[in-house]
């Protein structure tokens, strides 16, 4: 059986001659062993290291060895009837590095597996993330007011010191945003997140495209590789040295400012077009079209803004990315003059616009997006395929946020791309789960072909599956926004 035992009382035991055996490794939020559980600690030592990580309690498992002795050899009982009040762990919250945690959170309070160490490691990109989203949505509502009260004026400065320090956190990160739901369930505060989700897909892409493409280039040229260099879905690419950077830091800092403030020219749209639930007229739609390349631009230029990238971004994000794109704007007479930058920008403005909750739509879920965006866009122009690979490789097949069918009729909600990590809230007959199950690497190679995703089945809306989420989750989807 196990238990969780505050760090406090196993000290007191320590202290008092007793031993301490967990029977289950304890690992902090990077993954790194604390202790592991055949350990008989009889010292302080280890326990204060623990302490200091921030970690309140851990697990001491019985059936698998672990054992509480007092200075006598004679072990202690875990159970709350016998232990005193103050040493037992309450069961409302576990402290997770001074924060604390509800019980029926979806995160664990220490790791003590390899899955485990994954989703304190989620849960800790998901903090980081969540401040540092909050940051940029102050900066973007600061910019719209400011065009508002002044009728065209902002801060231009406090745009760049923002969007510098958030796309150093996206590189670093590989886009730590994709651990926050988008806005699935709400639309409020839409063009705010739209804004900064936008820069953080954009910049994700960017990044990859920029390694990858710049790899494959210095290959082509130095003739030592045989690449197809028409074909990235082939195989992988591997980063090695290279003399030819497709996009050097200063630019990247640059685009990313021009994702960020790529909806700018809405702002001088009238709010009753913007948020209008029914279709737009002639007239309204050629509203909308203008808040790129007349709109956005004139705001550059109220604001003095010569930068080439971000004006490029601002005017062009709707342009087509091959020849007979429909319903594009403004009409260029060559897709390729457009840079590659924008392509991307306007990739993530797709992604994000289908996967948000609008107040004249619902939200499509990721899965479906992503596998709509790669086969409207596929095979259209060469060029792009590199740049759709970057995208798909970025966000993933099941991003974030996903909700899947397992192999067994299971219905989960995706954790992470990469596997996927899932976590099942159905039984095979969609019934919502009355208990909270353990996460799973949904993969033929890592689990049971039952915990596997099923390809087959239609993935269904995030409206229509709220209603059998379980409170844990919906409150982890909530707690966001």
């Amino acid at each position: 059986m196990e238990s969780n035992v505050s760090i406090d009382v196993l000290m007191e035991i320590v202290k008092a001659g007793g031993k301490v055996t967990t029977g289950v490794d304890v690992y902090n939020a990077g993954g790194v062993l604390l202790l592991a559980g055949d350990i008989c600690v009889d010292t302080l030592k280890p326990l204060e290291i623990i302490k200091k990580t921030g970690i309140g309690s851990v697990p001491v498992d019985t059936d698998l060895n672990g054992a509480l002795l007092d200075s006598d050899g004679n072990e202690i009982s875990l159970d709350a009837d016998v232990m005193p009040e103050d040493r037992v762990l309450p069961v409302t919250a576990m402290p997770v590095n001074n924060r604390s945690v509800r019980m029926n959170s979806i995160f664990p309070a220490i790791a003590t597996n390899e899955i485990e160490v994954r989703l304190v490691e989620i849960e800790e990109k998901r903090r980081q993330a969540m401040q540092k989203h909050a940051v940029a949505k102050q900066c973007i509502k600061n910019v719209l007011k400011d065009i508002q009260r002044t009728g065209g004026q902002f801060d231009y400065s406090e745009v760049e010191r923002t969007v510098s320090d958030l796309a150093e956190f996206l590189i670093i990160g590989e886009n730590p945003f994709s651990y926050l739901t988008q806005e699935i369930f709400s639309y409020d505060e839409y063009l705010y997140n739209h804004s900064i989700n936008v820069c953080a897909i954009g910049t994700a892409v960017l990044h990859r495209f920029n390694q990858q493409f710049s790899k494959i280039v210095n290959d082509h040229i130095k003739g030592g590789i045989a690449t197809d260099i028409y074909n990235p879905f082939a195989g992988e690419t591997m980063q090695g040295a290279h003399g030819f950077t497709c996009y050097y830091p200063h630019e990247i800092d640059d685009i990313s400012l021009g994702f960020f403030l790529h909806d700018i020219g809405k702002t001088l749209v009238e709010d009753h077009i913007i948020n209008k639930k029914g279709r737009l007229t002639g007239l309204e739609y050629t509203e909308v079209k203008k808040h790129s390349y007349e709109y956005g631009m004139t705001l550059m230029e109220n604001n003095q803004i010569r930068n080439a990238t971000v004006k490029n971004i601002v005017c062009f994000h709707h342009a087509p990315l091959h020849v007979g794109e429909e319903n594009v704007y403004p009409v260029v007479e060559d897709h390729t003059t457009i840079p590659i930058y924008t392509r991307i920008c306007k990739l993530a403005d797709i992604y994000d616009a289908m996967t948000s909750r609008r107040c004249y739509k619902e939200a499509i879920n990721p899965v479906n997006v992503v596998t709509q965006i790669f086969r409207t866009y596929a095979k259209k122009d060469r060029l792009l395929q590199y740049i759709l690979h970057a995208f798909v490789k970025s966000i993933g097949i099941y991003p974030p946020g996903s909700i899947v069918f397992l192999q067994n009729g299971q219905m989960a909600y995706v954790l992470e791309s990469d596997g996927p990590l899932v976590l099942p809230f159905t039984d095979e007959k969609g019934r919502t789960l009355k208990y909270k199950p353990d996460p799973v690497i949904a993969d033929f190679a890592y689990t049971d072909h039952l915990y596997a995703v099923d390809n087959r089945k239609s993935v269904i809306s995030p409206k229509e599956v709220y209603n059998v989420l379980p409170s844990y989750l919906r409150d982890f989807l909530v707690m966001q926004h």
